[in-house]
């Protein structure tokens, strides 16, 4: 088996032939789809099926940051890593049966148009898209190209700038010409080729280690041998508090851990983190794009609980791998010192990061190696074709299109096409901030981020489905607070940094002993109980004006329209006819009895096989 830690000819052939494939795919969804029209371009025409969307959404979330990112984690605190993707198991299934329905019934194309309709008015339409603009451009985008740009150059060598500047483009070519047909037509490609890879580096890293049993065994292990290290680099000082964290973490074997853990504290995750994560899996707007391609809700459940399934594998290809890293590498990945993280990755946080593409260069042969490459440049590619085409729909149907309210569908579609050029300018010139960007952590980094500013999102997403009371009062200056209150804290937590290792810890109390979920919580329960006050003083939400058509005679769409709080008097606006929106409703709605049985039986079964990992990882 070859252990160069260099990629050889026959590695970049798969690179290259995995970009033609691509752009070939690409090309072929521009020529066969519809994408002249706002559906076509921005909701694949509704056209899709349930494995196409299922696949695009395990795709669309599994990104180069969860390679690096749950890898890393999987090296520096074991299992517990996993709780996210066990989590989302259950929430994408609240996507399919309770989210999705409405956001049909209300005929809308973005998250913040479905706030507009379902409160009226046009600030939280405004607020909602331009905080998503945000936090894709300077979240999502940056994470995403830093470790991106990471595996590249652990692999490559190869000039950080020009190796994003050419997949940026070749993303953005993708996105421009195909819209969400192209995307998910190539998603459905990389899904395959990203789920294949890292079987293959499991299987052969696993062998490596003597299978699960020698994982659990020899992490907890897996020190660093110091004096290895100071033989390598006798220049090198450390601290005997930098000792101290050596060794694996006693719990490093469970998922949900004390009240008290510093990495996943359980009660903090029920409360704090599902409420974050459920802003991503049912009001993310890359996410519920995806969902809204698929032809009916039947096809919309299918999906769900494919991805559902999908979402295990994290487990065991990315975050034991990394685990597997810090078994075979553990003098590189935990580091004695600043110095030596410094010496070793570039980083005086720590090395962790480089787990899964160490693993990879040196436990892959001649061949694979490349695979790995492509299969890592398959995630970033798709999580940016996922962000561009997301950020575009937002960008022209949620604010452009208001201010232009006379603007053509021609007009429309160039400006999409053109949001994307303005976002791959916008990516390039904030790479210098992403190469600073580095920790040790790069997952928790940004869960504690998206832990701040997402629970008040959460809970108005949430309370507008929900309950029928929830008014544009309350759920405005709720989601306006609470984004105040997460900003501030997000703040302090850049002003105290967490001190590196050989450091003394002078950060406050409140900002060193409670864990960031614990603030999600607070912030979730802060924005339910303001809603509830604004409703007692202000009574029931106005009259609104929507494009949500007349139910009919259907009861059971009369019964979502009253337990959401939609209005169904038609206006003159509204594209579509009170007729044809109540036909294209029941069309989409509509589930055969058979196909309906054999659906909610797979819903039992995936919520049965999440307690069962949860339990068999945290006992």
């Amino acid at each position: 088996m070859a252990t160069s830690s260099t990629m050889e000819a026959a590695d970049i052939v798969v690179v290259a032939l995995y970009f033609l494939l691509v752009l070939a795919i690409g090309l072929l969804a521009m020529w066969k789809a519809n994408h002249s029209t706002v559906s076509g371009y921005f909701l694949a025409g509704r056209s899709m099926n349930w494995a196409a969307v299922g696949a695009s959404l395990f795709v669309s979330n599994i990104g180069s940051e969860h390679f690096i990112g749950l890898a890393g984690s999987g090296a520096a605190s074991g299992f517990s890593v996993a709780a996210w993707e066990f989590n989302a198991l259950l929430l994408m299934q609240l996507l399919g049966w309770l989210f999705i329905p409405v956001y049909i019934l209300s005929g809308v194309y973005t998250m913040p148009e479905y706030l507009a309709k379902r409160f009226g008015g046009q600030r939280l339409k405004v607020y909602f898209a331009t905080l998503s603009l945000v936090l894709y451009i300077f979240t999502k985008l940056s994470v995403n190209l830093y470790t991106g740009a990471l595996f590249i150059q652990e692999s490559l060598g190869w000039n950080i700038y020009l190796s994003i500047i050419l997949l940026i483009g070749m993303t953005a070519i993708l996105t421009v010409t195909g819209g969400l047909v192209a995307v998910i037509y190539t998603d459905v490609i990389q899904a395959i080729l990203m789920i294949g890879g890292a079987l293959t580096l499991t299987g052969i890293s696993l062998y490596k280690v003597g299978g699960l049993e020698g994982v659990r065994t020899k992490y907890m292990l897996a020190t660093p041998n110091v004096t290895s290290i100071m033989l390598s680099y006798p220049n090198l000082t450390y601290s005997n508090s930098c000792l101290l964290h050596l060794d694996p973490k006693p719990a490093s074997l469970k998922i949900l851990r004390g009240p008290t853990d510093p990495d996943l504290p359980w009660p903090g995750f029920l409360l704090g983190q599902t409420p974050a994560s459920l802003w991503y899996w049912c009001a993310d707007q890359v996410i519920v794009q995806r969902v809204l391609a698929a032809k009916n809700i039947s096809h919309v459940k299918a999906s769900t609980i494919m991805a559902g399934f999908l979402k295990i594998l994290p487990m065991f290809i990315i975050v034991i791998p990394g685990m597997i890293a810090r078994i075979l590498f553990a003098d590189d990945l935990i580091c004695i010192s600043p110095e030596h993280c410094m010496e070793v990755c570039g980083s005086p946080a720590g090395c962790s990061n480089i787990a899964y593409p160490r693993l990879v260069m040196s436990v892959m042969p001649i061949g694979l190696r490349g695979l790995m490459l492509a299969v890592m440049i398959a995630a970033l590619m798709s999580d940016l074709d996922s962000i561009f085409n997301s950020a575009s729909t937002i960008f022209t149907l949620d604010i452009y299109k208001m201010l232009r309210k006379q603007s053509t569908l021609r007009e429309l579609l160039i400006v999409g096409r053109l949001t994307v050029v303005f976002l791959v300018v916008i990516s390039i010139a904030w790479v210098p901030v992403v190469i600073e960007m580095q920790g040790g952590q790069m997952f928790y980094y940004t869960q504690e981020v998206s832990n701040y500013l997402t629970p008040p999102i959460a809970a108005m997403f949430l309370l507008a489905v929900l309950w029928h009371r929830c008014n544009e009062t309350g759920a405005f200056w709720g989601a306006l607070t609470g984004f105040v209150l997460g900003t501030f804290r997000l703040t302090l937590g850049f002003i105290y940094r967490e001190p590196l290792c050989d450091q003394p810890d002078n950060r406050p109390s409140f900002i060193k002993d409670v864990h960031f979920m614990y603030v999600a919580a607070i912030l979730f329960g802060f924005r339910l109980w303001l809603q509830s006050v604004t409703v007692s003083q202000n009574g029931l939400p106005k009259q609104k004006v929507d494009c949500y058509g007349d139910a009919g005679n259907s009861r059971c769409l009369q019964f979502v329209n009253w337990f959401c709080g939609i209005q169904e008097d038609p206006v003159s606006a509204c594209v579509q006819s009170p007729q044809e929106h109540e036909k294209m409703v029941e069309e989409l709605l509509y589930e055969s009895p058979r196909m309906k049985m054999i659906l909610n039986l797979a819903l039992v079964f995936i919520c049965g096989v999440t307690i069962f990992l949860f339990v068999y990882f945290t006992l």
